[in-house]
């Protein structure tokens, strides 16, 4: 089944846009609450458990993941959660027993377990990427738009001060009107081999059927999908600018308030249909906002060795780039933004420029709160920002409405990759490509599991 039937024979999402508004499906819990349900226990999903429910008020109800051990880990701090191996079941199950969904799967299950999730009604914290697809991304948005849901997008630096810092300079204009954005990623979530051949016994503590979901069938392999590896292969994940990308791209996207871009184009090795390149140079063009020039040109590098140096990388004294990190590039110098948990640093003319008053102002300005001392107590932020948001005190800061459209840059970038070398142009109103031969990429096939 394609994924564009599965989303309106979901939720009719085709004809969203043309409903009217409607009061929210959610309600805050009376006794002031929160009941959650985990999807995905294992690796991240061990940590957003261990966030959320470090919320005083959180009651864990349900925990769900394919892999037994996995699983078996979580209900040891957990004894009182029911515990399930197909997020289908537990839904269907015990709607009315949880107020909110946690989605921690591989991507490749973030849109299909959080839309069942948002049509019972339930406020959904997914993990990033949003979905594995354009088409998700954009129905996601809207279905959570049209219940009025309460959601937010894993990107947990989006909360850390470093980053609400770096935002409230640029947009106060401390180097002027930004034209580029230059970020990086050494990280290698890329796979330049052949697909296997053969297949491995499947261990009895897996569900290699619920693991695979609406993907792709394909033979078990050991140590290639599960628990790991799985965001170096096509099927399953989005290659490091799905991983490490959404992260890096969170804070300039925001600080310059960008849509999507018109243009992508992507130097890569060319495809192979089973992984991701090792190396990627994505470059965009974006249309100008109020923090930008007329044009905004973005490059991405990822994969061993990147980025690939360039006059605009530069530091003062021959210094190095931090590993990971962006840079604003702007009438009036360029800031520095390394990722993560250090303060951003302004240069003018190879030279760093102290800009305390410029922090001290901002920090004013956009109530950014008292500078930590060190960075342990950050993480656990956006976790409980999307609780207090979903027991009414609050609101969340990457919801699917701004996370959806970060989202569908990063995938953009994605399909790129699968055209080495040629400049795609994107249509943000008709969702589609001029190079219709890249349309195909915005959707798949949802297997029947």
């Amino acid at each position: 089944m394609k994924r564009r039937q599965f989303l309106k024979n979901s939720a009719g999402l085709a004809t969203v846009a043309f409903l009217p508004s409607c009061g929210s499906t959610f309600k805050i819990p009376k006794n002031g609450r929160l009941r959650t349900a985990h999807i995905g226990v294992g690796g991240m999903g061990a940590s957003d458990l261990g966030a959320i429910s470090s919320h005083a008020l959180v009651d864990v109800i349900a925990l769900c993941d394919v892999d037994s051990i996995n699983l078996g880990k979580a209900a040891a701090l957990h004894p009182g959660a029911k515990q399930f191996a197909d997020y289908r079941e537990m839904l269907n199950t015990i709607a009315d027993q949880i107020d909110a969904v946690i989605v921690s799967t591989p991507d490749h299950t973030h849109a299909p377990a959080s839309i069942m999730a948002m049509q019972k009604n339930k406020p959904v914290y997914c993990q990033k990427p949003l979905t594995h697809h354009v088409s998700e991304a954009r129905a996601m948005a809207m279905l959570a738009k049209k219940k009025k849901l309460i959601t937010q997008m894993g990107i947990q630096v989006h909360s850390f001060y470093d980053y609400r810092l770096a935002t409230s300079l640029i947009q106060s204009g401390i180097i002027g009107k930004v034209h580029t954005v230059h970020a990086w990623s050494p990280k290698n979530w890329g796979y330049d081999g052949i697909a296997p051949k053969g297949s491995d016994a499947i261990p009895d503590h897996l569900d290699w059927n619920l693991w695979q979901g609406t993907a792709a069938e394909r033979p078990y392999k050991e140590d290639l999908y599960h628990p790991g590896k799985w965001r170096k292969l096509m099927d399953y994940g989005c290659g490091t600018l799905g991983d490490m990308g959404v992260h890096i791209f969170d804070t300039p996207y925001n600080a310059l308030q960008l849509d999507v871009p018109t243009t992508i184009k992507n130097e890569c090795r060319p495809p192979t249909g089973f992984g991701f390149p090792e190396n990627n140079i994505v470059t965009y063009e974006f249309p100008g906002t109020n923090y930008t020039t007329s044009t905004l040109k973005w490059v991405w590098y990822d994969g061993p060795g990147a980025p690939n140096m360039h006059m605009d990388l530069n530091l003062p004294d021959d210094e190095e780039l931090p590993n990971q990190g962006a840079m604003f590039v702007g009438d009036y110098g360029r800031l520095l933004l390394p990722h993560f948990r250090q303060r951003p640093t302004k240069i003018v003319d190879r030279a760093y420029v102290n800009i305390d008053a410029e922090i001290e102002t901002a920090a004013q300005k956009y109530n950014l709160g008292v500078e930590p001392a060190d960075y342990s107590g950050e993480g656990a932020k956006h976790y409980h920002q999307f609780v207090d948001a979903c027991l009414g005190k609050t609101k969340t800061s990457a919801a699917f409405d701004y996370s959806a459209r970060l989202t569908e840059v990063i995938l953009l970038g994605v399909i790129a990759g699968r055209f080495p070398n040629q400049t795609l142009h994107w249509d943000r109103d008709n969702a589609t490509f001029a190079e219709v031969e890249a349309n195909q990429y915005l959707e798949g096939k949802y297997r029947q599991f």
